[in-house]
């Protein structure tokens, strides 16, 4: 299984998210916009893992659920900088407790899954268009729509598993509510 632990944003954010994206996509046609029930915040990648050891490790994210988390939606945000491969809403954590809790389940995972952390800083936003494979977008060049933005209550934390294919899609193997 191809497992991640993400934050789950509110169904009405992901609908507002993936309109925009959708709208992105039409005036930039290297653009494919992201469904919305596909959109969520990662925390932790985990990669391939055996299939016998989700449940385990579902039980280790849902233990770092701590409370309630709010987020701010930001600035667009293209990921990688130097030759774009997604379009992206940065998201700010204005109390701090989305890293908190990213931390929190990178330590659970670093300690009870072998998980090895990544080295760069967590930088946390939400995909919502990514550019078509064999095509290139030049941010400086594309002119967008005005960005989603608001105050964002995480409903949930949740470990997936990544199902790859022509539609892929992602199946929750553990979830807790974070209100």
């Amino acid at each position: 299984m191809r497992l991640f632990a993400a934050a789950d944003l509110p169904s009405t954010v992901r609908e507002e998210l993936a309109a925009w994206g959708a709208a992105c996509a039409a005036r930039v046609p290297a653009l494919r916009a992201v469904p919305g029930e596909r959109m969520h915040i990662t925390l932790v990648f985990l990669g391939t893992r055996p299939d016998e050891e989700a449940e385990g490790i579902g039980s280790l994210v849902t233990a770092c659920a701590a409370g309630p988390v709010g987020v701010e939606l930001g600035d667009v945000l293209w990921l990688a900088p130097r030759r774009p491969h997604v379009l992206t809403l940065e998201v700010r954590d204005p109390t701090g407790r989305l890293g908190e809790l990213q931390a929190r389940v990178s330590a659970a995972l670093e300690a009870g899954a072998g998980y090895e952390p990544e080295r760069r800083r967590y930088r946390p936003h939400a995909t919502v268009a990514r550019v078509r494979k064999g095509e290139r977008v030049r941010p400086d060049d594309v002119a967008l729509p005005p960005a989603p933005q608001g105050e964002v209550a995480l409903e949930s934390l949740t470990l997936y598993r990544s199902v790859l294919g022509r539609a892929p899609r992602y199946e929750p193997v553990a979830r807790v509510a974070l209100a």
